[in-house]
């Protein structure tokens, strides 16, 4: 595979990378153990600022470095992260043709929260009972971060996980978010229950959400995709709520639903 010969006589490299290891050129490489790739400028940023171990950073060779390009060179040179410049049909390959932006990191896989430490924590907690759609996850978990979300629980099985993809959509926001991925739903609603948690399910026969009281503290539970909320998590549901829909459309999908939700329980909050 073709490198850019700029690379080896250091050329063309903005004078902000130079704090930084740099690594000989090489043909794309395969991930080291436990490790994945994230792209693009967004998710790059949040990954530096979170709780990820970081192997390498890979800025294409001239790409145009601008004040956020300069800003995750520091960040990394701080954190002696070694800079590797690859190409742009290098990044390509390295994420079979994701939109990377030109910026790469290789960091190990997305770091879980135990259960415990989100029952033990104070505030609003999500259930996602089997989400399948990566775009749904990353858009719910920006909504969760953004809104303040405490923690986070999604099932093992047959629910997607915390991909590249879904940090790609949620735009590294997950970096910021506890998120426990669990064996069983159900029994996670429990511990929950016997912590003093209110279990609140978001289905479309449920009780109007604008006037019904909710308890707190409050854990909602979005379900998946096409089936909503199981039966055995929603038999430990306290009750159930629903949006009014004034429209022509039977329902929203779980990422526009439960992020109304969850805002509607910021404002809720902010009221006190």
């Amino acid at each position: 595979m073709r490198t850019d010969p700029r690379n080896r006589s250091g050329r063309g490299a903005n004078q902000t990378s130079r704090p930084l290891r740099r690594v000989p050129d090489q043909a794309v490489r395969p991930l080291k153990p436990g490790a994945e790739f994230l792209y693009g400028r967004n998710v790059v940023t949040e990954v530096l600022a979170g709780r990820r171990h970081v192997h390498t950073l890979f800025v294409a060779a001239g790409i145009r470095e601008d004040a956020r390009v300069r800003h995750l060179l520091k960040r990394a040179s701080e954190r002696r992260i070694p800079l590797e410049r690859p190409t742009k049909i290098q990044l390509d390959d390295m994420v079979r043709g994701a939109n990377h932006q030109g910026i790469l990191i290789e960091a190990d896989r997305y770091p879980y929260a135990a259960l415990d430490a989100i029952v033990q924590s104070p505030g609003t907690v999500l259930l996602l009972d089997h989400l399948q759609d990566p775009q749904n996850l990353g858009t719910l978990l920006r909504a969760a971060e953004a809104s303040g979300i405490s923690g986070v629980v999604i099932p093992a099985d047959r629910a997607v996980a915390v991909t590249p993809a879904v940090v790609s959509a949620s735009a590294g926001a997950v970096e910021h978010l506890r998120i426990a991925q669990v064996p069983n739903l159900a029994r996670s609603a429990d511990a929950l229950k016997q912590h003093g948690w209110w279990i609140v399910g978001l289905v479309e026969d449920g009780e109007n959400l604008y006037t019904t009281d909710l308890p707190g503290p409050l854990a909602v539970v979005v379900g998946g995709e096409g089936f909503g909320i199981g039966p055995n998590v929603r038999r430990r549901c306290d009750l159930v709520v629903s949006l009014p829909m004034k429209g022509k459309v039977e329902s929203l999908n779980a990422a526009t639903t439960g992020s109304i939700v969850l805002y509607e329980l910021l404002r809720r909050s902010q009221l006190v």
